[in-house]
């Protein structure tokens, strides 16, 4: 059975630091590539940043760029995702995705994040 676990979530004030971890069983992550996606209520969710399979490339959504890091440990099974600077409207639920070349994808449950003084 496959399983990604997102943890890392909470409350944090602005200008502060948070690392989210997406844990995963079932699949070899290195296999997959991995995004972190948010969903603030009412919006859509959006993409924030993805890591390749090799783990070489990296993108980011325009309102993360220079604050957020995605990072993965294939020996652990791990994606990670740094977000520092952190500002209110970074409020969201995250959840982690993983894609694999031909087109299967696994969802987390997510894990909520707050930024509020």
């Amino acid at each position: 059975q496959v399983q990604l676990v997102e943890s890392g979530g909470g409350l944090v004030q602005p200008g502060g630091s948070l690392r989210l971890s997406c844990a995963v069983s079932g699949i070899t992550t290195r296999n997959y590539a991995v995004s972190w996606y948010r969903q603030a209520p009412g919006k859509e969710r959006d993409l924030v940043a993805s890591i390749s399979i090799i783990g070489g490339n990296t993108d980011y959504a325009d309102s993360v760029k220079g604050r957020f890091t995605i990072s993965r440990d294939n020996a652990k099974n791990t994606v990670y995702l740094q977000m520092n600077s952190l500002k209110p409207e970074d409020t969201a639920v995250y959840y982690c995705r993983a894609l694999a070349p031909w087109g299967t994808t696994y969802w987390g449950q997510g894990t909520q994040v707050t930024v509020s003084s």
